[in-house]
């Protein structure tokens, strides 16, 4: 099995080396094509990248293994995500690439701020850089968790005795090759990638689903056995209380916020060409999460009927990969994990490194710094970055869904209040924004360290999305009307 399943990952680790190294040669001549591409995506390739940097290896991962445990009743997350994804598109994409051009042609979204609130330009590019690099770090460390746990169950040994356990080994690797790609080829590297990927990642969450309802006397046969397991597994409400169906649908709240995302509308070519790429994407992400929730369900049906064991529920996409499929295949479907993960985190690595060059490095160190070295500055702090996040991931025992659902929610809270209104408000202050991006991030921080999230008030835990983004809201718009007016929007 492993030799087959090596040949498949090793075609597709070339395949994304090539890519860096065409992307080398096309767009790292300057700032702007290293970090945006030259703002030349072509629609369908921002659609695939937008939902492959977004997805990550929670989409094959966190999501199925939350199905595999709980029940239907786990979809929500995936409803709140495909709205507030959609939203997403409407609102903030068209808006967004628009004015990030006007004004000042911003690079990062620290930079459109300070460019947007002139006032508060540097408190707004140096709180941003912090919070992105901050929660970048624990949310690159979920994207190598997941490498390592398919290292760990798919190819124990077979590295023999390096002195390293089999998950450290596969997050050195990971991080490795997207390393690679990413420092050499930049933004359209990365965004080329991730279109590869996401074809990858939609193609074996359609496949795996069906192939265990064949496998298995179909459809009728798993939910009975389902039913079997839990009367109550296939029902969209059982057990929910108020509290968890809010903290599931909030996930959405999160799109406005995440940088790895909206920065790819920055990217498009132009803005009419936003509403194509909006319905490719929204395509994409139904149908993937329609697959991710099939291999969560289908999967427990497998395994009950079969008899096995499985520890860790978040690994049943490799279970699957694993026993039902030929060694060729099994290395295709491996490689789609690996795709979800190392489009991520590439993304997040690029935006990172973006954010602490512009923000940070050409700001207080060097203003005046040539466009080649900037460019090699960025690959440092790339590199930089990574090694965070691997001694972040280092613990086995680690989640992908806890990792991902805390570094998701400071984003959401510190810059979803902060991008809606700065692109939509005409009221909103430097100071509003300032305090907006303070507050959203401390409440996360603070919710998640008194444990508020697993239980508030003897109840169940509350999603420190929910108070974070009603608090950073809130302080924007008191902070805004309080104060004097310091800008103008043309698309609000």
């Amino acid at each position: 099995m492993q030799t087959g399943a090596l040949i498949s990952l090793a075609l597709y680790f070339i395949l994304m080396l090539a890519i860096g190294f065409y992307a080398w040669r096309k767009s790292t001549d300057s700032s702007e094509g290293y970090l945006l591409g030259g703002r030349n995506l072509h629609p369908a390739v921002a659609a695939l990248s937008a939902g492959a940097s977004d997805m990550s290896g929670w989409l094959l991962l966190g999501l199925p293994g939350a199905l595999y445990a709980a029940g239907l009743v786990e979809v929500w997350i995936g409803i709140g995500l495909f709205v507030g994804a959609l939203v997403n598109w409407i609102v903030v994409a068209p808006r967004l690439r628009e004015q990030t051009e006007s004004y000042g042609n911003a690079l990062t979204i620290p930079e459109f701020l300070a460019n947007r609130f002139p006032d508060k330009a540097l408190a707004l590019r140096v709180t941003s850089a912090i919070i992105i690099v901050l929660f970048f770090a624990v949310y690159t460390a979920a994207g190598l968790v997941g490498g390592g746990k398919l290292f760990e169950t798919s190819f124990a040994g077979l590295f023999g005795d390096t002195g390293m356990s089999d998950y450290m080994t596969g997050i050195w690797l990971t991080a490795g090759v997207v390393l690679a790609y990413t420092m050499v080829g930049g933004f359209l590297a990365v965004s080329l990638t991730d279109f590869v990927q996401g074809c990858i990642m939609v193609v074996a969450l359609v496949l795996m689903p069906l192939v265990v309802l064949t496998s298995d006397g179909g459809f009728g046969a798993a939910t009975a056995q389902l039913n079997a397991i839990d009367p109550d597994f296939l029902s969209l409400t059982a057990g929910l209380s108020f509290i968890g169906f809010l903290s599931a649908i909030t996930w959405g709240l999160g799109y406005f916020g995440q940088p790895h995302i909206i920065v790819r509308f920055m990217a498009i070519r132009s803005v009419p060409q936003v509403a194509t790429a909006r319905n490719i994407g929204m395509s994409w992400m139904g149908v993937a999460l329609l697959g991710a929730i099939g291999v969560g369900i289908t999967g427990r049906a497998y395994v009950e009927m079969n008899g096995l064991t499985l520890e860790d529920p978040e690994t049943i996409f490799i279970l699957l990969a694993n026993t039902l499929f030929h060694p060729l295949i099994t290395g295709f479907l491996l490689a789609a994990l690996l795709a979800a993960i190392m489009s991520t985190i590439s993304s997040q690595l690029l935006v990172s490194s973006s954010s602490l060059t512009e923000d940070f490095y050409r700001l207080f160190l060097r203003k005046n710094a040539s466009e080649r070295e900037t460019v090699n500055v960025g690959r440092l702090f790339v590199a930089l970055v990574a090694l965070v996040a691997i001694y972040i991931a280092r613990d086995p025992d680690s989640k992908v869904l806890g990792l991902v659902s805390n570094a998701w929610a400071g984003f959401g809270a510190a810059f979803g209040p902060l991008i809606l209104l700065s692109l939509t408000w005409k009221r909103m202050t430097g100071a509003g924004a300032v305090s907006g991006l303070v507050v959203g991030a401390g409440v996360v921080i603070l919710w998640i360290a008194m444990g508020w999230n697993k239980e508030f008030l003897g109840g169940p835990g509350v999603y420190e999305i929910i108070p974070g983004f009603v608090a950073a809201m809130a302080a924007i718009v008191g902070v805004s009307l309080a104060g004097k007016p310091t800008g103008d929007i043309s698309n609000a």
